[in-house]
Order: structure tokens, then sequence, then C-alpha cells
């Protein structure tokens, strides 16, 4: 099949051929015929198999079709978790309606928000959005969002994991009752399918990979090393085999940013990127990576959600994430749309819970390689695991077992301190949407 078949305009399909493209991948085969269709759709696909061009082609395709009158007001809607995402989702839109009278805005917090104003009121078709900006603007009156007629969650499960549930109701109460809803998400859980049922309407349902299961395109490793001499093995695999392209995962921003800098002295081009920077830092971090100008990008989780490398070669889990579904995500930056990656991960002895967890989710054991003068000292023993400040420990980790964790619950209770009441006394008239 080409995406000659696929009832794609002239337009589209020139602008298609430019990016080099020929040959769907299956989950732009089976979802763009979908949504052409008029249906509502809950597509599940493994990240990097080509969901964005899955619902940002036919969009374009349908919206170019109608002229409306009168002046123009948003006809699809497309909300995002992360601001680099939305720029990803933003440019794709760009690249494939190159040649259709199609206006686009892309909204999210970080940035000044009156060029985003003077954009929406010299009037747009598509909107892609994070939920906070977008509601902003909103609640301003600088966006009407009554004649939606597309609106896609993308990355949905990120979107249930940093909280966005309640600025996608009120998003939702503002569009047009009659519209076409999509969803597209990395995983396919039982809580995508509950946020499906109130948002979808008899929707057809495409899956392309297995929940919760790494690509097979990539190559993956564990390397047991000391905690203390992670960077120095790091700085030896970058040097001896000639790396030029490495995406670093850490746990926290503080560890990104002092790995980056000890990179950078070893003689290696390296920069970091997490919510702290600025939208500008991070935007120029990411197009110095992508043009080879920095061989190493040292990342937080959210910040590098949803970004788009293309033929990535290696992903390294400094530290392994908290959350062995993370580990998916991750190592999911490299060996996309069928190119081959490889993905380390550096483990310490504090982290072999952590590992057991990745490996029962994989349902099945990661290869060991130690590195020849890096061998774990059998005298270092693994340390307890804490909910010191910048580390939290998963719950299930906790001392005390269920029992603890019902007194904790009732003390945080008690002094009405929770999370809830933090995320509502949040300052700021404009709220950044990746804060990892």
């Amino acid at each position: 099949m080409t995406f000659n078949d696929l009832g794609l305009s002239a337009e589209l399909l020139r602008a298609v051929s430019e990016q080099g493209y020929s040959e769907p991948t299956p989950i732009q085969a089976q979802a763009i015929p979908l949504v052409l269709s008029g249906r509502d759709l809950l597509a599940g696909a493994q990240t990097g198999t080509g969901k964005t061009a899955g619902f940002t082609l036919p969009m374009l395709q349908k919206l170019s079709q109608k002229s409306v009158a009168g002046k123009r007001t948003p006809r699809a809607l497309v909300l995002t978790p992360t601001r680099e995402l939305a720029a990803q989702v933003a440019e794709s839109v760009r690249r494939y309606g190159k040649y259709l009278p199609l206006k686009s805005v892309v909204i999210f917090g970080g940035v000044k928000p009156g060029p985003q104003i003077r954009q929406l009121h010299n009037g747009v078709d598509i909107v892609i959005a994070t939920p906070g900006r977008l509601l902003d603007h909103v609640q301003q009156g600088n966006v009407d969002l009554s004649r939606v007629e597309i609106f896609v969650l993308d990355e949905a499960d990120r979107m249930l994991d940093m909280g966005f549930i309640h600025d996608i109701k009120k998003i939702q109460q503002q569009l047009p009752k009659q519209r076409q809803n999509l969803m597209f998400s990395a995983t396919y859980s039982r809580d995508i399918r509950r946020l499906a049922s109130g948002l979808l309407h008899d929707p057809a349902t495409v899956e392309v990979a297995r929940e919760n299961t790494a690509a097979e395109t990539v190559s993956q490793r564990i390397m047991p090393v000391d905690k203390k001499r992670k960077s120095e093995l790091l700085s030896h695999l970058i040097g001896a085999n000639n790396w030029q392209q490495v995406l670093v995962f850490t746990r926290t921003k503080h560890g990104a940013n002092r790995l980056a800098e000890y990179l950078e002295k070893s003689g290696l081009s390296a920069d970091a990127i997490h919510g702290n920077k600025s939208q500008a830092a991070r935007t120029r971090a990411l197009r110095q990576f992508k043009a080879g100008k920095t061989r190493v990008l040292v990342a937080t989780d959210i910040a590098a959600r949803g970004l788009d490398i293309d033929q990535l070669p290696h992903v390294v889990n400094f530290e392994l994430p908290q959350v062995a579904e993370d580990y998916v995500h991750r190592i999911g930056r490299t060996g996309r749309a069928g190119h081959e990656g490889e993905a380390i991960s550096l483990v310490c002895v504090d982290e072999r819970k952590l590992l057991r967890d990745i490996e029962r989710l994989l349902q099945r054991d990661l290869p060991r390689e130690v590195m020849p003068g890096y061998e774990v000292d059998p005298c270092i023993k693994a340390e307890p695991i804490t909910k010191g400040k910048g580390h939290r420990a998963p719950r299930r980790h906790s001392a005390g077992g269920r029992a603890g964790a019902k007194k904790s619950s009732a003390r945080t209770a008690r002094s009405g301190h929770g999370q809830r009441k933090k995320n509502s006394q949040r300052p700021g008239r404009y709220r950044s949407q990746a804060a990892a």
C-alpha cells in the first residue's frame, strides 16, 4: 500500500512525497481511512509509529474540502500534554499543509501570550495546544471553540498521568456536541478506555502494538555499575564508541544539569532539557541536537515526551524511571518507524527493584553486560528507599506496608496540605505544562 491508495488530495500527497515518504506505517494505513470516513477513533499505537501523521493528514484533508464563510474560528483542536509535543504536531501540520489554504497556531505556556493572542484574533483553522494555556485564552475570550469540527487528544495516556483530566473536561464543555473525536495513545489501558467512553461516540478502534511493549527494533541491554561511576562510564561509552547522537534520561532536573555539565567538562558537547528551562532554551537545545551540533541531550521524562528525532541511534537510561511504563516511553525515542536503535540502562544496586519491575512489565529478562574496568564493587550495599527531597518512592515501596500507607494517608488528610490543595494555589496567570 502507498499513500496514493488512502484517498488523500494531490496537495497532501505532494507534501508527503517531499518529506520522503511513500508508504504509510500500519497506524497510518488503518487510521487515515477511518478518520476520512468521519468516524470517531480510539487508536493505540506505540510511540514512533507515525501517530501524528495518522491524524494530521486526514484532518487537513477534511478541513480543506469545506470552506466556511465569515470570520475564521478554529475548526480543529489538538490537545497535547507538553509544549514539545505541541510544537512537534504544529510542525507536522505546517509541513503537510504547506499547499493548503489553512492557518494554524500553537499555544502553550512558558512564552509570552501576546503573539498567540494576535494569531487567534486574526483567525485560524487549527489550534494545537496544551490544556492550561488554552483554558487561559478561553477564559479571557481570546478563542471561540464553539465551531470545532474535529477534536484530537494526542498522547492521552500522558494526559492522565499529568492530571489533566479536569482541564480536558472543561475544554470539552466549550466544544459543540456535534464533532468528530480522535484519541491517540501510546498505551491502551483501562483508564484510557474509561476516558474514551465519555468522549467518543461509537468509535472505531485501532491497536497496532501490544500494550506496554518495547519496539522490536530497539536493542536493549543492562550495564551494572556503581552509582558514583555512572557519569564516568557514560562518557567512556560515548567516546569509545564514537556515538554522535545520544539521548540520556535522568530522574531530576538538577541531575540533568549536573550530568550535562560533567559531559561538557569531559570534552563532549552536551545540553539539558527540562521544565525549569525557558521554552526558548528548550527549543534551541532540541534544534542543536537534531542538527548534530550537540552530541548528548540530557532530559527528564516529561520534557522528552513527544520528542520526534529521526533515526535517533542511542538512548541511555542514566537512572531507571520510578514507573516501569516510563521505561517503554523512554526507549521508544529510538527504533522509530522501522529504524534500528539501541537502549542501554546504567543500573546500580539501588535500582534492582526498579529493574525487576521493568522486566516484569516486559515479561522477559534484559541481557546484562559488564564493562571491563567498571565492575560493581561487591562491598557496596543497596541504600534504603526513602522519600527525601527530589526523590519520590512509589507507594508500594514505603516501609510499613499497607498499614504504614494508611497512617501516612491519615496524616496527610489531617494536615490539609494534600496535592490537590497545592495545585490550586499555583501562582501566575499562565501555567507551564511541562513541569519536569
